[in-house]
């Protein structure tokens, strides 16, 4: 076998064994290293370890030469230093800082109070509860980006408020799922992060570029949610004195001015750090972190107990990021080294497609590989596939980048790996059916196509601040 044909099939075996249920990380280390060892193999290197063994040379010299010509391989060099190059890498350091910025809003009660209050000042608009959940999820899921923990906690929360008014199960599981997912797209979202250090795109640029096509998505979502409680009210239901009781306008003001805007605020001065270029994002990052500590002492709700599950879930999930950079940087190196980056590149560039073309193959590929993936392992494992590939197309990494993150929407949402319905059914009452939860967020796909559609159409959508604030870039 050639070494191109060696690389696709370490790429066809890779997908395989990540299908079997092995975890992903591990096995692209492993995958990477066994199949560097080869690609790699230098027969003199191994041999100049062996022949330092003199005649006379004790059982243990002797076992030490062996193991030592055994590693003597550049494969275990690139991975030492593809292990030091992620966790120096200055962009990956704001990760552990918004998640626990995260982390710490999740468990600070902020979230109850500010659903609340939404309900209340959204009550005399159609579908208000709807409304007000949705709002909620876009901003817990801006401070959080874990979808799992913005589905659940909403879930709890929200999901029975709206049954108890008498809302449709689908159209209630619907918006929290859909809601659940917008962190992945809005900044300070750590999907982008990933995505900037695994393309090496600006940072600042993309998380100006992701603003508007994020909030045009929320605009979709609230239209939705409103017109459809419109031309069928009994889907959602106004709610009655009894059940939702009007509060007097000072008070709704007080309300929003104690729950809503310390979150908004906060969500703001981190991003607005970034984007004015403020602050790097790992230092608008560690503002964030103080900032959520200084809301969860100002509701009363910082325990000894909650501090340290924030710095748990911390810990646990940036390690997780980082195994995967290191083996996807090992992976990946290896992989292009026998030649298989170079075979996929000829293979798409023979194709002869047009830029459209290319990338609606492209976001196909990504809207499948959502089913049995998670963002992450896309971003890092797949997506670095396509990308050289944009030059040759004359799509800008940026403009691609948005418009992975808005189809990565999708894969929490599409049956029947549909994670987003998975995480809601889990703490769910047992009245509201699974198929119930898959009907009601399908709208949300269609709408996550349709702002697709319109980002290819008018792509100023994407690229007017990042021009207006840092100057148009070649493209």
């Amino acid at each position: 076998m050639t070494d191109p044909q060696i690389a696709l099939m370490m790429l066809g075996l890779f997908i395989l064994i990540v299908f079997l249920g092995f975890p992903i990380a591990f096995t692209l280390m492993a995958m990477g290293i066994f199949f560097g060892y080869y690609a790699y193999f230098d027969a003199g290197r191994m041999w100049r370890a062996f022949n330092r063994l003199g005649e006379d040379a004790s059982w243990w010299d002797s076992t030490r030469l062996w193991i030592e010509g055994f590693f003597n391989n550049r494969i275990f060099d690139l991975f030492i230093n593809q292990s030091y190059t992620v966790m120096s890498n200055e962009v990956l350091t704001a990760i552990p800082l918004f998640l626990f910025m995260g982390y710490i809003v999740e468990r600070a009660n902020i979230v109850d109070r500010l659903f609340g209050t939404l309900a209340v000042a959204a009550r005399n608009i159609p579908g208000s509860l709807g409304v007000a959940a949705l709002i909620t999820c876009a901003l817990f899921a801006t401070a959080t980006g874990i979808v799992g923990a913005v589905v659940t906690l909403m879930g709890l929360l929200a999901l029975p408020q709206m049954l108890k008014v008498r809302y449709d199960h689908s159209f209630a599981s619907g918006i929290i799922c859909a809601g659940g997912t917008l962190g992945i797209l809005i900044p300070p979202s750590i999907m982008l992060i990933v995505y900037a250090a695994s393309s090496g795109v600006s940072i600042v640029r993309l998380y100006a570029g992701a603003l508007l096509p994020g909030l045009t998505l929320v605009g979709l979502y609230l239209a939705y949610i409103i017109g459809r409680a419109i031309l069928t009210p009994k889907v959602a239901p106004r709610p009655t004195e009894e059940e939702l009781p009007s509060v007097p306008l000072l008070k709704v003001l007080w309300l929003l001015a104690t729950s809503f805007l310390p979150l908004a605020a906060l969500i703001l001065a981190v991003l607005g750090s970034i984007i004015f270029g403020l602050a790097t994002p790992t230092e608008a990052a560690a503002i964030g972190a103080l900032g959520g500590m200084v809301l969860a002492i100002a509701y009363r709700a910082m325990t000894f107990q909650r501090l340290r599950e924030s710095v748990y879930l911390t810990v646990r999930t940036t390690a997780m990021v980082c195994w995967l950079f290191i083996g996807s940087y090992t992976f990946s190196a290896v992989f292009s080294y026998l030649g298989g980056e170079q075979v996929i590149s000829e293979f798409v560039q023979g194709l002869e497609m047009e830029p459209w073309q290319f990338l609606i193959v492209a976001q196909l590929i990504i809207f499948i590989l959502g089913w049995p993936l998670e963002w992450s392992e896309i971003i890092i494992i797949f997506v670095p596939i396509f990308l050289p590939l944009l030059p040759h197309f004359g799509i800008d990494p940026l403009f691609f980048g948005v418009l992975v993150a808005l189809n990565l929407q999708t894969s929490f949402l599409t049956p029947p790996m549909a994670m987003s319905a998975y995480y809601l059914k889990g703490i769910a009452p047992p009245t509201i059916k699974l198929t119930e939860i898959f009907a009601g967020s399908l709208p949300y796909v269609g709408m996550v196509f349709l702002c697709m559609a319109m980002l290819y159409l008018y792509p100023q959508i994407v690229f007017y601040l990042p021009d207006y604030f840092y100057g148009a870039a070649s493209r």
